[in-house]
């Protein structure tokens, strides 16, 4: 603690991201990166883009990628907003869309970056506790509220809302901006995008983290009525007007004309999710049904904090959360298929 800070940095509790071990030949299935390697098509744009333009700032717009993004999902052009990863992405919409007079909802198992930008921009926030089985109980949230948010698939438990809950939800609140955190849906569930036409309070928002293997190149977008995207473009033009670089902006628009290249990869971690998911079962886990490229388990018997540390000095990460409903979950990240048979492995002589 500084002198020099200003009074409310004190009390800030800062997110905190999966760890990036520095340790060499570790099975990391700890922070859901995809296991496989980006679209070829996405790192040759990138090669091409090499070269002397770099001295010249990109498009501030990246209406290169927000073009391609709109083409994508059969949308207008101004109902893309794009940022330096998903989470800028989701700290603009904070600032421009939920500082209202009334708290804001999200579930109690969720993202654990939302109460963080709630403190950072000192938004009032409501906990909506889950279902027993870790499902969003819409009508849960039929009640007076300054926004709501989760992530769906929802993180890090995996389950799914579908398309038909979520209108409901919408309906029921028709004066609030509903926004669908959607990092992980590419992996079992379908888009709610294709109802962001229907709904002017809805926000979809994605990432190419995940799915599209990106992660290292922070790309992040939102769709939603051109109402909602202007308020997020007036907060980025306040913060930062060239959010993306070059590289990133033709390395994801390739990305996303690369669609055999994404279905091929997706399917891939689809088939590995099932496999591994039902390798733990015959273990003796409870394993929640997942959508994501990551499953939520826990075992009757054995300590998830215990397992963890027993993965660990096997060489093998994977995540725990020291939260009171879910510390005895371990939430895993769908690797390759030899990097999944050494989790297996390693977990046979510790359950």
């Amino acid at each position: 603690m500084s002198k020099f800070w200003s009074p409310f940095v004190k009390d800030l509790v800062p997110y905190v991201p999966g760890e990036q071990p520095k340790l060499q030949k570790l099975v990391k299935l700890n922070t859901n990166e995809n296991p496989y390697g980006p679209s070829p098509k996405a790192v040759a744009a990138m090669q091409a883009e090499l070269g002397d333009s770099l001295r010249l700032y990109p498009d501030p717009n990246s209406d290169l990628l927000k073009q391609a993004v709109a083409d994508y999902y059969g949308v207008q052009r101004a109902q893309v907003f794009v940022g330096n990863g998903s989470d800028e992405v989701l700290a603009h919409l904070f600032y421009g869309l939920f500082k209202q007079d009334k708290p804001i909802l999200f579930p109690d198992i969720t993202y654990s970056f939302y109460p963080v930008y709630c403190g950072l921009y000192g938004i009032a926030y409501e906990n909506v506790p889950l279902c027993d089985d870790f499902s969003i109980d819409v009508a849960a949230y039929f009640k007076p509220n300054g926004g709501i948010i989760f992530a769906n698939p929802n993180a890090p438990t995996g389950r799914l809302l579908g398309l038909g809950d979520i209108r409901r939800l919408l309906q029921g609140n028709p004066d609030s901006v509903v926004v669908i955190d959607e990092a992980y849906i590419d992996f079992g569930g379908q888009s709610a995008i294709s109802l962001v036409n229907d709904f002017p309070n809805l926000l979809v928002t994605q990432t190419l983290s995940k799915s599209r293997s990106l992660a290292g190149l922070r790309v992040g977008l939102a769709v939603g009525h051109a109402d909602l995207i202007e308020a997020l473009e007036r907060v980025k033009n306040s913060f930062n007007s060239y959010p993306l670089d070059r590289l990133a902006i033709v390395g994801a628009a390739a990305a996303f004309a690369d669609e055999d290249y994404f279905i091929e990869t997706c399917s891939k971690v689809i088939a590995s999710r099932e496999q591994v998911t039902a390798e733990l079962t015959k273990l003796g886990f409870n394993v929640l049904p997942s959508a994501a490229n990551f499953i939520f388990a826990t075992h009757p018997t054995r300590d998830a904090a215990a397992l963890a540390q027993g993965l660990r000095e096997q060489g093998v990460i994977v995540r725990h959360f020291n939260n009171a409903r879910i510390n005895q979950y371990l939430r895993i990240s769908i690797g390759t298929p030899e990097q999944n048979q050494a989790l297996l492995e390693a977990l046979k002589p510790l359950v």
